[in-house]
């Protein structure tokens, strides 16, 4: 599992992200859980994910945060990036962000899409 803690702070929300090379479904859901066993991830307001699955496939859950894992998912499309799930994790400031919070998401996305997941 690849993470990124803390990339980025807006008005008391706290963003991470993370992500893994998957094959299908039940590996999606064993790297979620190998997240949330850290508490801290098991506890954040959203754990919002996508995957495009080389056949075609897409998975997305936007665990409450309305819109946000198409944002991902629409990342990995024009990427080309096939069978690796990322994870936008956020903890709730207590201040909605509007739409902001998509422009935080795509940037958590593309810091790790830059670290992980460059082309050779």
């Amino acid at each position: 599992m690849n993470q990124i803690l803390n990339v980025l702070r807006d008005r008391g929300s706290r963003y991470a992200v993370s992500g893994g090379g998957v094959a299908d479904e039940a590996a999606v859901t064993a790297l979620l859980a190998e997240v949330k066993r850290n508490k801290k991830f098991a506890k954040a307001t959203h754990n919002t994910w996508a995957v495009l699955f080389s056949d075609g496939t897409p998975l997305k859950n936007d665990d409450g945060e309305a819109g946000a894992a198409m944002a991902i998912l629409r990342m990995l499309e024009r990427d080309g990036i096939t069978d690796h799930v990322v994870i936008v994790t956020r903890w709730f400031g207590g201040v909605h962000l509007g739409g902001d919070r998509f422009r935080h998401v795509t940037t958590c996305v593309r810091e790790y899409l830059d670290q992980f997941c460059k082309a050779d």
